[in-house]
């Protein structure tokens, strides 16, 4: 079955990724700018990295790359795009800020899954699924916990075409659907993918997004491959057999939240509750999704503890302690940070409290003053016209959280959107701020779930 799945992988995308051993820190002390080609906003050739001998390890790419199934044009401008990133990262915050709830908790009305919108979601991989293994394309979700796909039956007004065959039940000899008054149907029930049980006794599910898309169908298990030599034995997801909404052409989501139902908990066992992202630098470059711990987890790595709400047990949250332009220090009150950031793969940009964005969009115009300004994009209010210019000279960015690690964000593609400064503000400090897929490019960021802490490591794919 392995080599079956991996010959599929590479069908499905000529390039193939695993984890670099380059042994670099999370921050370059001393660095105040860096130059870059203006080109390296813009998409590049494939990357390549070395396998790492021992975690499960998948290749990770943009969904309108040439490693996803997605078309080559995007049709969904980048004003649409920021649009639906901004009622999404608005949802999240609104859901979860201490203050926001304290006082007012009716108001905040926000959907079952983390306030998500299913299009804005980027990053996918490829996975095997039932026996014999069919390859699934889903999306990378951290803000989601349970993994479904589109299943047969179903038909062309309950199911949205998808580049991939559906997955069809029927063909896997260890498919199974999980009975209504099992212990697994009553968990899912009690938590935010729960819906109850269906006239023939098998147990139902239905997510709703905030972009008004929702999946329903009945919760299954079946065989899971990943990478190519890791089968996870009934694993537990949705079979979707009826979506509304504006889905794509990928297969369905792949759940990586904190709740039981995600793949980082039905894969405790073999890979302890710890996994790893690497998001790439451009459309055309591949990173990597891994489960398991690096053979040495403090190699390269710089922590910030985890931090748990009682009432709030999905978010992975971590609290920013201060962020530096160029080299210094930005002068923010420490309690502006107070109400946290939320770590999220399906988020576009950054959004930070009022204070803390005003003061990095300052000394960051300031530093960029020798270039042309252009008008805003959407919610980005800092924008630039690099027409004409072959390198630009960017100032460097770092974000210090709790413990005192310190992330230096990647200068060629994680810090400008289209020409944007890739952060914008939640419209006051009382609210939590979300931490956007842009600013993880290139960075590894491990969520260690049993040690309570989030590492990063720079300069990883």
């Amino acid at each position: 079955m392995a080599s079956l799945i991996r010959s599929l992988f590479l069908l499905l995308c000529s390039c193939y990724v695993v984890i670099a051993h380059a042994d670099v820190v999370a921050g370059h002390k001393g660095r105040t700018s860096v130059v870059v080609p203006v080109t390296s906003f813009q998409s590049s050739e494939e990357s390549w990295t070395a396998p790492h001998p021992t975690r499960v390890s998948m290749p990770l790419a943009h969904r309108h790359g040439p490693c996803a199934p997605m078309p080559a044009k995007d049709e969904m401008s980048l004003v649409k795009k920021l649009r639906r990133d901004r009622a999404r990262t608005m949802s999240i915050t609104r859901r979860v800020s201490r203050s926001t709830r304290l006082q007012n908790s009716d108001a905040v009305i926000v959907p079952t899954q983390l306030g998500s919108s299913y299009d804005t979601q980027q990053y996918v991989v490829t996975v095997g699924l039932g026996t014999l293994a069919v390859p699934q394309t889903l999306l990378l979700d951290t803000g989601s916990d349970l993994t479904w796909v589109q299943c047969k039956p179903c038909n062309s007004t309950a199911c949205y075409p998808q580049r991939l065959p559906l997955f069809n039940p029927s063909r896997s000899s260890t498919y199974k659907t999980i009975p209504c008054d099992s212990q697994e149907c009553r968990t899912l029930a009690a938590g935010i993918d729960g819906d109850g049980c269906t006239s023939t006794w098998e147990c139902a599910f239905q997510i709703d997004y905030g972009s008004g898309a929702n999946t329903t169908g009945v919760y299954s298990s079946d065989a899971l491959t990943l990478g190519s030599r890791a089968v996870v034995e009934s694993f537990h997801f949705g079979c979707g057999h009826d979506q509304e909404g504006p889905f794509d052409m990928t297969d369905g989501i792949l759940g990586l939240g904190r709740l039981p139902e995600s793949l980082v908990w039905q894969t405790v066992g073999k890979h302890g509750a710890v996994f790893s992202h690497c998001l790439p630098p451009t459309g055309g470059d591949t990173g990597f999704l891994a489960l398991g711990a690096p053979e040495n987890t403090t190699s390269g790595f710089v922590f910030t503890p985890l931090l748990t709400m009682d009432d709030q047990p999905w978010a992975y949250q971590l609290m920013l302690t201060g962020i530096s332009v160029g080299g210094e220090q930005l002068d923010i009150p420490t309690a502006v940070f107070r109400e946290g950031m939320v770590m999220d793969s399906g988020t576009i940009v950054t959004a930070l409290q009022d204070t803390a964005y005003a003061a990095l969009r300052a000394a960051f115009r300031s530093a960029m003053a020798e270039y042309p300004p252009a008008p805003p994009t959407a919610q980005l209010d800092t924008c630039y016209d690099f027409t004409g210019y072959e390198n630009v000279t960017v100032p460097t960015v770092s974000l210090t959280f709790r413990g005192g690690a310190t992330v230096e964000l990647d200068a060629s593609s994680g810090l400008l959107l289209d020409g944007c400064l890739a952060f914008w503000t939640t419209d006051g400090d009382e609210y939590t701020g979300v931490i956007g897929n842009v600013n993880q490019r290139t960075i590894e960021v491990l969520y260690d779930l049993p040690g309570a802490r989030i590492g990063f490591r720079t300069g990883a794919c």
